[in-house]
């Protein structure tokens, strides 16, 4: 097989062949002239041909010249076009968010809206349980809880969150409790996540908590998904041991309230994980830092007080 001339040599002279100037060739690729003289001289050698004729002062291609430069420019188009092509799906391409369902309708997603108009970034956040699988599938970020994201190659601890008793204002009037251990008289709404992820604590382990029995005969209507159980709690269904991430706008609002703020802290922590070509699209490392960002605001919010039941 022949020996093809450097890579750089055939691009000086597919250059020159453009501009019709050594001078003008030099500026396009940053070098002297005397480079470029030099690579056009060694991709002759390797041919074998003269590829320039010089006539006083101006210099020109030769005949093969023309021929060989006909050749090469086609190929530069096309690897300027699959680099344009490249560009451009780059600078179009979604931020692709993969978020734990309830994370991402009563925590992360509400934030984003926000954070999308100002930042101008084509984000789109999926709400799932289930776990992408590395380099597989399009998915820039994932937030999840409990280390099974630890199976990405980049990833950072977010928050441990903390559940408390909540339920809506127009249910504690008609409910009213005296003290904590009345909760566990009241309807009670229940959360088992899939079997992939360790449980959040229970009524039973807040009645632990507090020092009381749970009732032997349980009250509570279960939910696999969290913002389910919460959306039945602002729905006057009962009592739900909310996340305080998931419920800081519901309890600022009104929509819930907790008559005693007694928490549980949740046994794992949720983590953000990435891929590394993530951080090459357009915003993707600021999407990364705000997402930590709001992350550090949750936990500093989860040390804070919840408002007085009035």
């Amino acid at each position: 097989m022949r020996k093809l001339p450097p890579l750089r040599a055939i691009q000086t002279f597919e250059a020159f062949g453009r501009h019709g100037s050594v001078a003008a060739t030099a500026d396009e690729l940053g070098v002297t002239s005397g480079a470029v003289s030099q690579q056009i001289k060694r991709a002759e050698d390797m041919l074998g041909l003269r590829l320039l004729e010089r006539h006083g002062k101006n210099i020109s291609l030769t005949s093969w010249g023309r021929i060989y430069h006909a050749k090469v420019t086609r190929a530069f188009d096309k690897l300027r076009e699959a680099q344009d092509e490249l560009l451009s799906i780059r600078a179009e391409s979604s931020l692709v968010v993969s978020c734990l369902p309830s994370l991402a309708s009563k925590w992360v997603g509400p934030q984003l809206f926000d954070w999308q108009a100002k930042s101008g970034a084509h984000v789109r956040l999926v709400g799932t349980g289930t776990e992408p699988r590395q380099g597989e599938e399009p998915v820039d970020f994932r937030i999840s809880y409990g280390d099974r994201v630890k199976s990405f190659e980049h990833y950072t601890e977010l928050f441990t969150d903390w559940v408390v008793p909540a339920c809506s204002p127009a249910f504690l009037a008609a409910n009213p409790v005296a003290r904590p251990a009345d909760i566990l008289t009241r309807s009670l709404l229940g959360i088992e996540w899939d079997s992939g992820y360790q449980q959040p604590p229970s009524w039973v382990d807040w009645a632990a908590s507090i020092g009381e029995t749970p009732p032997s005969t349980p009250r509570d209507l279960r939910f696999s998904i969290s913002s389910a159980a919460i959306d039945a709690a602002i729905n006057g269904r009962g009592f739900v041991l909310a996340q305080l991430a998931m419920v800081h706008d519901d309890l600022a609002a009104g929509r819930l309230v907790v008559p005693f703020d007694l928490r549980l802290k949740l046994s794992q922590t949720y983590f953000l994980a990435w891929q590394r070509s993530a951080l090459e699209k357009p915003l993707g490392t600021e999407l990364r830092a705000w997402i930590i960002k709001i992350s550090r605001r949750q936990a500093a919010l989860n040390k804070e007080p919840l408002p007085a039941v009035q």
